[in-house]
């Protein structure tokens, strides 16, 4: 995570976006106290977007549990995929 200043940023934008596009760093810009912009990447963003989305169903929710669950207490099987 890179933290800056609203000033350094202007100064030096262009080398904070790429950090973060490049490097999938979480870039927080403070903007005084208790206040800031958070900048992340867009692939960042899409994967907590899907996650959100995915945890947003209690259905889907209970099946991820207990896929995890499972995993973890070694109950979890290998599928080969069949390629065409």
């Amino acid at each position: 995570m890179i933290t800056t200043t609203i000033t350094d940023f202007r100064k030096d934008i262009k080398r904070y976006l790429d950090d973060v596009n490049d490097n999938y760093e979480t870039l927080i810009i403070n903007r005084g106290k208790d206040s800031g912009v958070v900048v992340i990447s867009l692939n960042e963003y899409n994967s907590l977007y899907s996650t959100q989305y995915e945890l947003s169903s209690k259905v889907n929710e209970h099946r991820l549990d207990s896929a995890i669950s499972k995993a973890k207490k070694g109950q979890s099987f290998h599928k080969d995929l069949i390629e065409k």
